[in-house]
C-alpha cells in the first residue's frame, strides 16, 4: 500500500462528503413538493406527464396500493424489454445486424435490468443493437433506479408521519426521481464523458489493422449516455463486455474518479434526505457515519490484499502487488477502491476483473454484498436496507434495557420486527440454497472456469450478486440454461421479496402514534448507537455467510500460502 493510494481514497471520500448535504437537501425539497431552482423549467413538464397519464399529484396511496403500482410497473417493463430483445433483429438501429436473443438469455437480461441488477451473461458489443441498448437497457437504467428511490422515500414518509395510512404516490415519486434528479445529472455527466473521449454515435463496429498487423474491432455506439446513468443509477451494466475497464467506457483517470463519484453520490446524499424529512438531520449523519466506517474498513482490507499480491507468486520475490485483471492506467489502489465502491452500493460496474483478485481481495466485494449492500447502498435500496438494521438495532437495545424499544417517537413492536427480520432472512435463503444446489449438480458445474474453492467462489459470488441486485461477477462462471433461469429467478425475488416487507413496515410505522421521549429512550444518533448498528450488521452477516465464505475465498487463501492455485 502507498500514501498516494490512500490519498486517492481520502480525496474521493471528501468530495462525496461535500456533495452529500446539498444533493440530499435538494432531493428532500423535490419529494416534499417544494420549489427548487429547476422548478420553472421542469414543473410544467411534470404537470404535462400527470395530465397525459391521468395521475393526480395530491392523490396518495396506502402501502399495499403503492406496492401494487411498483409490481405492475415492473411487470410491464419486464414484458416490454423481453419482447424487444426477442425481436431486435427486425427492428431499426441495428447496423451490426445482431440476431434476436435466445429465450433464456432474453429472460435473464430483461429481469436483470428491470430489477436494477444489470447482471450480464452476454457481451454488449456483439449482442445488443443500438435500439436495445437505448430504448431497452438505458431506459430501464433510469426507471429501475427511480423506482428504488421512490421506495426509499415511501419508507421515509412512513417513519416521519404519524397516524396516517398513506405513503405518497408511486407515480409522482417515480416521475420526480427521473425528471428532477436522474435526468439533469445524466445530461451534464454525459457531456463530461463525451468531452473525455467516450463515444456517442450510431456508427457500426469497424475492423481495423493495428501497427502490429493484427485485426481489431473498434466498437461504436451511444456509450456516454448509457455510461452515466449506469453509474448514477447504480445499475452497472456495461455497453461493452469489459465494462468500465474498457477505454471506451472509462478512458482516463479523470473519468475513473468521476464515475466512482456518480456511483456513490445519490446513496450518500439520501441519508441527508432521510434526516431532513424526519426533521432531525442527526439521524441521517449517524447512518452516514456508520456506513463510512464500514466503507474504509472494506477498502483497507481489499487494498492491503491486492497490494500484497497472490502469496503463491509473491513468495518468490515478485513485487508490485496483484496486477492480474487490472488496467495499468488505474493500478492497484484505484481498482481496489472501485471494487469496494461498486459492491458497497448495488452498482456492479467494474474497472478491474474481480475474478482475478486475490482470494482475500475478492472476499471483500463478496462480503459487501452479503451485508445487504447497505454501505451507502444503491439509489434507494441502500437506505431501506439500513433502516431495517436500525429497527433491529433498536429492538436489541430495547431488550438490553428491558423496555419496549422506540424509534423516532414510535414504539417498535412485534409486527415491525417481523417485517424487518423477514427482509433480512430473504438474502441468505436466496443465496445459500441455490449455491448449494449449483455446487452439487452437473449443470451448475458445467461452465466453471476454475476448480476447487475458487470455482465454489464463482458460484457463491454469482448468486450473491444477483440476489443483491448488484450484477458484478467472478467472470469465470459462464452462462448456460441453468444459470440463465436460476439467476433470473434470484434477481426477481432479490428485488421484490425484500421490497414487499419493507413497504409493509413503512405502512405499519405510518399508522403509529407518536410517543414522547422519556429518560429511558435510546437515542439513535449517538456514537453508542452507531457502534451498536455496525456491530449488528457485521454479526448478522458473519453468522449467516461465514461458513460459505470459509469454503471459498478463505480456504483458497490458505491453500495459496502453500503454493496451490486454482
Amino acid at each position: 500500500m502507498t500514501g498516494i493510494g490512500w490519498l486517492q481514497a481520502i480525496v474521493y471520500f471528501l468530495i462525496a462528503l461535500a456533495l452529500t448535504k446539498p444533493l440530499g437537501l435538494y432531493m428532500a425539497k423535490v419529494f416534499e413538493g417544494e420549489r427548487t431552482w429547476l422548478s420553472p423549467i421542469l414543473a410544467p413538464v411534470e404537470r404535462a406527464f400527470y395530465a397525459i397519464a391521468g395521475v393526480r399529484e395530491d392523490e396518495e396511496m396506502p402501502w399495499y396500493t403503492y406496492m401494487f403500482a411498483v409490481l405492475a410497473f415492473s411487470a410491464v417493463g419486464l414484458a416490454f424489454l423481453y419482447a424487444l430483445l426477442r425481436t431486435q433483429q427486425w427492428l431499426p438501429l441495428n447496423p451490426n445486424h445482431f440476431p434476436n436473443l435466445a429465450p433464456d438469455l432474453a429472460w435473464n437480461t430483461a429481469v436483470s435490468f428491470m430489477t436494477n441488477t444489470n447482471w450480464q451473461f452476454y457481451s454488449g458489443e456483439s449482442t445488443m443493437s443500438f435500439l436495445s441498448q437505448m430504448v431497452g437497457l438505458a431506459w430501464h437504467n433510469f426507471v429501475s433506479a427511480a423506482a428504488g428511490i421512490a421506495l426509499a422515500i415511501a419508507l421515509i414518509r412512513g417513519i416521519a408521519r404519524t397516524s396516517v395510512k398513506t405513503l405518497g404516490s408511486f407515480w409522482v415519486d417515480l416521475t420526480r426521481s427521473c425528471l428532477y434528479i436522474l435526468l439533469p445529472i445524466s445530461i451534464v455527466g454525459a457531456l463530461v464523458l463525451v468531452w473525455q473521449g467516450i463515444p456517442q454515435n450510431f456508427q457500426a463496429n469497424v475492423d481495423v489493422k493495428t501497427v502490429e498487423g493484427v485485426t481489431q474491432t473498434i466498437t461504436g455506439g451511444p456509450m456516454a449516455s448509457q455510461e452515466v446513468i449506469k453509474e448514477l443509477g447504480t445499475n452497472g451494466g456495461g455497453f461493452v463486455n469489459a465494462n468500465s475497464a474498457s477505454p471506451n467506457e472509462n478512458p482516463t483517470p479523470f473519468t475513473d474518479i468521476f464515475e466512482m463519484l456518480l456511483i456513490i453520490v445519490i446513496g450518500a446524499a439520501i441519508t441527508y434526505t432521510y434526516g431532513r424529512m424526519v426533521r432531525d438531520t442527526r439521524q441521517g449523519w449517524a447512518l452516514f457515519t456508520a456506513m463510512s466506517i464500514l466503507f474504509f474498513v472494506a477498502f483497507a482490507a481489499c487494498y492491503w490484499a491486492e497490494a500484497a499480491g497472490n502469496p503463491s507468486v509473491h513468495a518468490l520475490g515478485v513485487a508490485g502487488g496483484n496486477m492480474e485483471g487490472k488496467e495499468v492506467r488505474f493500478g492497484v489502489a484505484s481498482s481496489a477502491l472501485w471494487a469496494v465502491i461498486t459492491t458497497a452500493t448495488s452498482c456492479g460496474a467494474v474497472n478491474a476483473m474481480h475474478d482475478s483478485f486475490t482470494a482475500l481481495g475478492g472476499l471483500i466485494p463478496l462480503v459487501n454484498m452479503q451485508l445487504g449492500e447497505l454501505i451507502f447502498g444503491g439509489v434507494g435500496s441502500g437506505l431501506y436496507a439500513k433502516i431495517v438494521f436500525v429497527i433491529l438495532t433498536v429492538f436489541i437495545a430495547g431488550l438490553m434495557v428491558g423496555r419496549t424499544p422506540e424509534f423516532l417517537g414510535k414504539k417498535i413492536e412485534r409486527r415491525e420486527v417481523q417485517f424487518a427480520m423477514l427482509s433480512v432472512l430473504i438474502t441468505p435463503l436466496l443465496v445459500l440454497v441455490p449455491t448449494a444446489i449449483a455446487a452439487l449438480i452437473p449443470p451448475g458445474l458445467a461452465t466453471l472456469n476454475n476448480g476447487g474453492p475458487h470455482g465454489f467462489s464463482e458460484i457463491l459470488y454469482a448468486f450473491t450478486s444477483t440476489n443483491a441486485n448488484n450484477g458484478s461477477a467472478f467472470a469465470g462462471l459462464g452462462p448456460n440454461l441453468f444459470y440463465n433461469v436460476t439467476t433470473g429467478i434470484n434477481m426477481l425475488f432479490g428485488r421484490f421479496a425484500e421490497v414487499i416487507p419493507i413497504l409493509a413496515l413503512a405502512g405499519a410505522l405510518a399508522g403509529k402514534k407518536a410517543v414522547a421521549a422519556g429518560p429511558g429512550t435510546f437515542t439513535t444518533h449517538s456514537p453508542i448507537f452507531v457502534a451498536l448498528l455496525i456491530g449488528t450488521i457485521v454479526i448478522v452477516g458473519a453468522l449467516t455467510f461465514f461458513p460459505a465464505d470459509a469454503l471459498g475465498p478463505i480456504v483458497e487463501h490458505l491453500l495459496n500460502l502453500q503454493g496451490k492455485t486454482f
